[in-house]
């Protein structure tokens, strides 16, 4: 019997796929259980449709990051705080990457998850500090923040 898996299956298939089950294993567990659908024509075109869907919605998310990419690697965009300084140019306090997003939506209007950022540790010196962030999967992107002393 052919099947569409719904969900993972150990040994046997992934979601979305389809496989020809004997039948017994089929009905019996497979259906039963809310793992697999059987294999019929309208249950084949809803698993095509809700393919494309998920494509479209992959490629649209993966073009909005493409985008912010683009605003944040232009030379203009450089975050900016001021902080208060010690003679050694380091911060009393420092930036996180909470501060780095708060700042950037209200400088640039972009919007980043702070989850996104790639630093190891805040910023706790004077200058500027490039920050890498993962919007996506292959969609990477450098943010300059530029920190000086608060008078």
């Amino acid at each position: 019997m052919k099947v569409i898996f719904t969900q993972d299956v150990r040994g046997r298939g992934k979601r979305g796929q389809v496989k020809e089950v004997p039948d017994g294993y089929a009905q019996n567990y497979l259906i039963k259980r809310g793992l697999a659908k059987v294999a019929t024509k309208g249950n084949m075109n809803t698993l095509k449709r809700v393919e494309a869907n998920e494509k479209a919605a992959y490629e649209a998310e993966k073009a909005e990051a493409e985008k912010i990419k683009a605003e944040l690697e232009k030379d203009d965009t450089i975050v900016n705080f001021k902080s208060k300084a010690g003679t050694d140019s380091r911060l009393f306090g420092s930036i996180s990457s909470k501060k780095i997003v708060e700042g950037l939506e209200k400088q640039y209007g972009i919007k980043v998850d702070k989850r996104k950022l790639n630093l190891p540790e805040p910023i706790k010196t004077l200058g500027y500090t490039n920050v890498h962030a993962k919007l996506f999967k292959g969609v990477e992107a450098t943010i300059r923040v530029h920190v000086t002393e608060q008078d």
